[in-house]
Order: C-alpha cells, then structure tokens, then sequence
C-alpha cells in the first residue's frame, strides 16, 4: 500500500469515527430518556391543576353553581376514556405516545371552539370582560407544550415521524347548534373540562409508565 492509499485509509478511518461519536452521543440515554418522561408528567400534572381550577370557576360563572356535577352527558367528539387494563398494558412507546398526541389534538380543538364561543357571546353582549377564555388559552398552551414534548419523544424512536406540534382548529365539532339551548352549550363546556381533568389523570399514568420502563432498560 502506497504512503497516498495509506493516508487515505487514515483520513476515511478517522471520518468514520467521528460520524458514529456523533451518532452515539446524539441518541438519547435511557436515563435521558427518563428524565423527559419525568417532565412530562409533572407538566401533565400541573395543566390538570389549571383545569380543576377553570372547571371550578366555569361552573360558578356559566351554571351558577360551583359543585354542579353530571356524569350522565357526554360529547361523542371527546376521546373515549375507558380503557381495558390489559390493552393498556399491551401497547407499545410508540402508540402509547402516538395515542396521547391525537387526544391532546382533539382537546386542542375542543377547548378552541369553546372559547372563541365565549369571546363571541361577550362580543356580542357587550359583556364585562371574561377570564375564562383567558384561562382555556392558558390550557391550550399547556397542551401544546405537551404535544412538542411528546412529538420529541416520538422522534427519538421512528425517524420518520414528522413533528407536528401548531394544533390547527377546525370546524365547529356540534354543528347542530340550532337545536341547542344556552343551558346546553354552558354544558359542553363543563364536559370538556371535566373529561379533560380525566384524560390528563390518564396520561400521567401513562408518563410515569414510560419514565418506569426506561430506567428499567438503563438497568
């Protein structure tokens, strides 16, 4: 081998070992890993204190009675909260993730119309100034927050996952609004507070889960 091939062989040797150092050190430990999943579920934890606290204050404003309760509505829009424990415990990272992003999409949505709901009806009555919009603009915040940290996560482990975390709203998801009375949109918006207090309880569990599990790969 000449001095030329062999210097080559040098330089293409040491180019190799740079790429797989960078490629090592940007994988994420399962320590690393841990501790995101960690975050995530404090952040969970604290936007299900917001929504407690919002629930509590749109049910004294919009019902007129802070203790108000009625688990027998529901919005066939909102994710289904029932869960088969052993399907639960049968899902893989991926759609455990992949799951929590589309809910928190849907809740996304919901709180949006709901809101712009509210600032409507204030528009329109020349009412005081509202803070529960205000407030459901703060929880839309949380979960968007949310949604990146999970998209992270995901991209961690299929690099095709294409991040996706500016929720866009849509159309109105009870377009029968006609039919409605005042007395019945006050209470899709409990329900979807309700539920969502819920859904976050769930997804805490499921962080805590994941936070569990890659400590246990560490190990």
């Amino acid at each position: 081998m000449s001095l030329f091939q062999m210097t080559l062989w040098w330089q293409a040797l040491i180019l190799l070992c740079c790429i797989l150092n960078c490629v090592e050190s940007s994988a994420p430990s399962p320590v690393h890993q841990s501790d995101k999943y960690h975050n995530s579920f404090r952040l969970a934890r604290s936007t299900r204190t917001r929504v407690q606290q919002l629930q509590r204050r749109y049910k004294e404003q919009q019902l007129g009675d802070g203790q108000f309760e009625d688990r027998s509505r529901q919005l066939r829009d909102l994710p289904s909260l029932s869960t088969d424990y052993y399907s639960w415990l049968n899902l893989t990272d991926w759609e455990r993730l992949h799951g929590a992003f589309k809910d928190m999409q849907v809740y996304w949505n919901m709180l949006e119309w709901k809101r712009t709901q509210l600032e409507r009806e204030q528009v329109t009555r020349g009412a005081a100034h509202n803070i529960l919009p205000h407030s459901m603009k703060y929880i839309q915040l949380d979960l968007r927050d949310l949604m990146s940290q999970v998209s992270n996560q995901m991209s961690f482990m299929q690099s095709s996952w294409v991040k996706h975390t500016s929720p866009t709203a849509r159309a109105p998801l009870n377009p029968d609004t006609g039919s409605k009375t005042v007395w019945d949109s006050r209470v899709e918006g409990y329900i979807i507070l309700r539920d969502l207090e819920l859904y976050l309880t769930k997804l805490a569990r499921d962080f805590l889960l994941l936070a569990s599990k890659a400590q246990v790969t560490q190990h």
